[in-house]
């Protein structure tokens, strides 16, 4: 086959959350352990960090391994959904994964895990194992699909566990409150194992993760009290952080919006943990380099990320009520930089849309409009419950049609945001970006 062909076999043979949602969730680890066994338990090969969370795993996972690759290691990410390119999902010091090695996995690993029925993820997650042992990394970042609990990544034994924080996501697969999420959540903490929790805005919410830490006997620890930032961070008109760390001095950070300060104590906590408690060699040059120079050294997108200038064009996968929290006030911080805001906006079926709608700007122009998956609302439906939240625009059938009408309509000193769903990020940045940015 080819990787055309492989791709088209894999989305249409296994069940693919990122298009399908709720059809596609397979909960358990029976599946992941006997792809895991066949393949002779390759994830045993390196050393792993697990990442969690509603929000920012992305985002730490990335700067977690731009900083060990900076400090010399070979590093392996495994993160997801893509937004291009399934090979985003599987890279080695930002390197994606070969269409050939794609290819080759599934061909000749198909007549065992056919008959298991894997899906998507789970199949996903053992090729990403696989690789990272083929590749000798000496260590893999890997972040948690769905939950941790039952997710298929949980079957490693990491050297650290992160949970970034939590809010109300996928309630119709981890349980409709914050705690019982954070239950699911810290189902990844292990025996041993350091855990370090990002954030958390209730105390019962801690009080889930900190319980969970001593009941299987693993060292705890809660960035917010770790003191790594010694006072309050700085954000540039164009839209670039800096933290006062107190191990590592000011460190520029090249990821915006007002996420991106919680994101980074959480991940200072991390590299002190690893540094301090495990030992392992993180040089201060590749903290800052990590941080300055994420997107570069992981291929990171998506993250308020700058598509292009005069009228500036922003987008950011948001996709939750707890993520647009932050994207709400950064938004409302540019407010006064810029003039008129347009918003290219869609979400999929199974998000808290009403929550959503209810931080988007009311004094913004909208362009309603739908990515190009099955688990997209309707333009039409969407733009129905938009306007009950007083936001008013045109509709749009595709993301591309949106994008074209945007930029036709906006002046130089404009912003138009693309975001609301991953799913429609991932529409538009081929619109933006050379072919050969995403080959």
């Amino acid at each position: 086959m080819t990787y055309e062909e492989t791709l088209h076999y894999l989305y249409t043979s296994i069940p693919v959350f990122q298009h399908s949602g709720a059809s596609a969730y397979k909960p358990g680890l029976g599946t992941s352990i006997a792809l895991d066994d066949y393949l002779g338990n390759p994830h045993k090969a390196y050393k792993t960090i697990h990442v969690a969370g509603t929000n920012g795993k992305g985002s730490v996972s990335h700067l977690l391994a731009a900083i060990l690759r900076q400090s010399g290691f070979k590093v392996g990410l495994y993160t997801s959904p893509h937004l291009v390119d399934f090979r985003e999902r599987i890279r080695v010091n930002g390197k994606k994964i070969s269409q050939d090695y794609v290819v080759d996995f599934v061909e000749r690993h198909r007549s065992f895990f056919e008959p298991l029925h894997p899906s998507f993820f789970e199949l996903t997650s053992s090729m990403a194992f696989e690789y990272f042992r083929d590749q000798q990394v000496n260590y893999a970042v890997i972040e948690v699909g769905l939950g941790g609990r039952l997710d298929s990544t949980n079957i490693i034994t990491p050297i650290l566990s992160i949970i970034t924080n939590i809010s109300l996501d996928h309630t119709q697969f981890l349980g409709d409150t914050e705690e019982k999420i954070a239950a699911e959540k810290a189902g990844i903490i292990k025996k041993g194992v350091p855990a370090l929790l990002g954030e958390a805005e209730k105390q019962s919410v801690y009080d889930v993760f900190k319980n969970k830490a001593e009941e299987v006997g693993a060292p705890f620890y809660y960035a917010q009290r770790m003191d790594m930032v010694k006072d309050e961070c700085r954000l540039t008109v164009g839209g670039k952080w800096f933290f006062p760390s107190v191990e590592y001095g000011e460190i520029q950070g090249e990821l915006g919006g007002e996420v991106q300060v919680r994101n980074a104590v959480t991940v200072l906590s991390a590299i002190h943990i690893l540094r301090t408690e495990l030992g392992v060699d993180i040089i201060p040059e590749a903290v800052h380099e990590g941080f300055a120079h994420v997107t570069k050294l992981t291929g990171l997108m998506g993250r308020w990320q700058t598509l292009r200038s005069k009228p500036t064009v922003i987008c950011d996968t948001g996709h939750n009520v707890g993520g647009w929290e932050h994207l709400a006030e950064h938004l409302k911080v540019l407010r006064q930089y810029c003039g008129q805001i347009y918003m290219i906006v869609g979400m999929v079926n199974d998000k808290d849309i009403d929550g959503v709608l209810s931080l988007m700007p009311q004094d913004a122009f909208y362009f309603f409009t739908q990515a190009s998956v099955e688990r997209a609302m309707p333009v039409e439906d969407f733009a129905v419950k938009a306007m009950r939240h007083g936001l008013s625009g045109t509709l749009c059938d595709t993301v591309q049609d949106a994008v074209e009408k945007a930029l036709r309509r906006a002046r130089e000193n404009d912003l138009i945001f693309i975001g609301g769903s991953t799913f429609i990020v991932a529409d538009a940045l081929p619109l933006f970006m050379k072919e050969d940015e995403y080959k």
